[in-house]
């Protein structure tokens, strides 16, 4: 029989977007610890305080155009980092969706009385298991720069970043020796479920200690948590995709729609060319020539002559 830590460990799925704000953003020390580990490694800076700002779960995913589970974190400098776990590529633009939380996540800071310059560092850090970048590294960091990569703004001054990681570029047979940090946390978010059946997962959790602190984090939820998570991640998803069909189906109208405009545009512009028409046979009558004569230089039969006068 499996002991209990077996069995949770084998509930468990990080890429669960329920699981991942729970992990990591609920009001406990094991998760705050939990929480500090992962930003240091993939920011690459020292975390010594965080505060997750919006700790709460959502409730009623009915309304949500997109469902977002977000961990909006505060460091003791004021820097604001938004923090996203997004597991399947959506109909919905990921790239243009992650710029647009950084835009908004910048924009929310009160200026009122204050200088530019007193702007505190934003940073969007986004975890997918999707390949949305055509390069071979799993981190990128994104800042504004122009066609030959020149920084708009001194790198120091640079306040808004968008760190995206590509967990899906991950080499999942690279030796444990020979990863890193941030390919280790990977790899753990990838295969905890497994738990001690992975001889990699075994070996980080004896040995390795920032994957000890996620783990500590980990045994923390029973099993009836677990499920809760699972029924809840369904929930939403489910939701996802009705809305992200409803999109669909809303944007198949428009274009209907626009097709019918444009139909009865064109039958405007016909009816309005036979009128043209129309006058400038009637001239053509009334200066007295004769109907083959005005069949032959219009390229029409008598009889289309005939109708178009009717």
């Amino acid at each position: 029989m499996p002991t209990r830590n077996e069995v949770l460990i084998r509930s468990a799925n990080l890429l669960n977007n329920f699981a991942f704000k729970y992990v990591f953003g609920e009001d406990c020390k094991e998760a705050n610890d939990a929480l500090k580990s992962l930003l240091t490694v993939f920011l690459e800076r020292s975390v010594n305080k965080v505060v997750v700002k919006n700790s709460e779960m959502v409730k009623d995913f009915s309304k949500m155009k997109s469902p977002r589970l977000d961990l909006l974190v505060e460091f003791d400098d004021r820097t604001m980092v938004d923090l996203e776990m997004q597991l399947r590529q959506t109909k919905d633009n990921l790239p243009i969706r992650f710029s647009y939380y950084l835009a908004r996540l910048h924009g929310l800071q009160e200026l009122e009385g204050k200088y530019y310059g007193e702007l505190k560092e934003t940073i969007v850090l986004v975890f997918f298991n999707v390949n949305l970048i055509d390069n071979h590294r799993m981190c990128n960091t994104f800042t504004l720069r122009n066609e030959e990569g020149l920084s708009f703004v001194e790198e120091s001054q640079d306040r808004m970043k968008l760190r995206t990681v590509e967990m899906a570029k991950l080499d999942v047979n690279k030796p444990l020796e020979e990863m890193n940090e941030q390919e280790k946390m990977i790899y753990y978010f990838l295969n905890c479920h497994k738990g001690i059946e992975d001889s990699k997962i075994k070996v980080m959790i004896e040995s390795d200690g920032v994957i000890q602190m996620l783990e500590k984090r980990v045994e923390t939820i029973s099993d009836d948590g677990w499920k809760k998570i699972i029924e809840d991640f369904q929930k939403l998803h489910e939701n996802e995709e009705r809305m992200e069909l409803q999109l669909e189906i809303e944007e198949a109208h428009k274009q209907v729609e626009e097709a019918h405009k444009q139909v009865e545009d064109a039958n405007k512009q016909v009816e309005q060319k036979n009128q043209e028409i129309k006058q400038m046979i009637q001239l053509m009558l009334t200066n007295g020539m004769s109907l083959e004569f005005i069949s032959k230089s219009l390229s029409k039969s008598e009889d289309e002559i005939r109708n178009l006068l009717r």
